[in-house]
């Protein structure tokens, strides 16, 4: 039987060579090859700087005590997330608001937004969910008429674009992710990306001890920093992210065309603004389709297809957040969005095979 997986880490020799030269060199930990990917991912955004972490959640947490986020403060978010972009802002003392998202794209509705905004809220902490960009023009416009930070997490979005400029770079900081399932992969690791020189100088301390030169510490800090070998194979990825985006678009186009033939599955809706980079392909399942998403799930899963569901659960729904005492009936588009979403392959690694298997099967289980 053919097996799909889910997502699949692309490791090809180049990776290898690359992490057998660091070993040789005997230079494990951070060092040239960090910097020389930090400066490269930057340069690839378009921003000023990049500043490599231990992976994503730090990356979080870094830009967001760059910013000085603490105790009152509010940050506004999106609940229809992987949890750290809201536990990230419980660490810093400060209280996680939710705002409903826009149905169609499943990112932040910038409505929503507005209403959320009160004398405590500091910054905004927008996803752009699935590879797709929210919409950031008018959410600058928001964090801008109220003085805010726009803090952008682009776990998911390596690569993807809102008119023409590259996720990242419209915020006063940006977090990225390098875990396996990603667009690009470090082995774990993640990056601050942002223009803003002080906040990289303060991104640095933090991430090293708060250590501003050698046994010379200034502030308070962790041990957040990645290692040359996590950087010599995000060297390599780097160069090949484009060529994966553009794959993962064309399955996504197949995948679509198929989808909308097939009564009850909704395929992903594409701003018309937006470079979508397709960490997940998501489509609905409906209520009119004749078996529910978790059963379609395992009839697909029992023919070989990885299937996912991100997410099951908005955040405020977590026990975490329900024992902090978040209403649960608020934000309802998330909360139907989780009852519907479905995540199949789109990864670099799905052949055109593969395509056609995934529409015969879901063809033949709506039948």
């Amino acid at each position: 039987m053919r097996r799909i997986p889910i997502a699949k880490p692309m490791i090809g020799e180049e990776e290898i060579n690359a992490v057998v030269e660091v070993l040789k060199s005997g230079m494990l930990a951070h060092g040239k090859e960090v910097e020389a990917f930090e400066r490269e991912f930057a340069d690839y955004l378009g921003a000023k700087h990049g500043v490599a972490v231990a992976n994503g959640t730090a990356a979080l947490d870094v830009a967001l005590k760059a910013l000085g986020i603490g105790p009152g403060d509010e940050v506004i978010t999106t609940p229809f997330t992987f949890i750290a972009s809201a536990t990230s802002i419980l660490f810093q003392n400060a209280k996680p608001v939710f705002a409903d998202i826009d149905p169609k794209t499943y990112n932040l509705d910038p409505d929503e937004v507005l209403e959320k905004i009160t004398d405590k809220t500091k910054a905004i902490l927008v996803v752009h969910l699935y590879g797709q960009p929210a919409n950031m023009k008018i959410l600058t416009e928001i964090a801008e008429d109220y003085n805010l930070y726009l803090i952008e997490d682009c776990a998911q979005a390596h690569g993807a674009m809102f008119e023409g400029r590259k996720a990242g770079t419209f915020g006063h900081i940006a977090a990225f992710s390098f875990y396996p399932t990603k667009n690009m992969t470090t082995g774990e690791g993640g990056m601050v990306v942002t223009n803003d020189d002080e906040l990289a100088r303060r991104a640095k301390l933090i991430r090293s001890h708060g250590q501003a030169e050698k046994y010379l510490h200034v502030e308070l800090g962790y041990n957040l920093r990645t290692t040359n070998i996590a950087g010599a194979i995000g060297r390599v990825q780097l160069r090949k992210l484009d060529e994966w985006n553009r794959i993962r678009n064309e399955n996504a186009e197949r995948l679509s065309e198929g989808i909308r033939k097939i009564h009850g599955l909704v395929p992903p809706y594409v701003d018309p603004r937006v470079y979508h980079v397709f960490h997940q392909y998501v489509i609905s399942v409906e209520e009119d389709f004749p078996m529910s998403r978790d059963e379609l799930m395992t009839k697909l899963l029992e023919r070989g297809i990885g299937t996912a569901v991100h997410y099951p659960m908005p955040v405020h729904h977590q026990p975490l957040f329900q024992k902090l005492g978040y209403e649960k009936d608020c934000c309802p588009n998330a909360i139907e969005a989780s009852r519907k979403v479905l995540s199949l392959p789109v990864h670099p690694a799905v052949s055109d095979e593969d395509i056609a298997y995934i529409l015969e099967t879901l063809n033949e289980l709506a039948s």
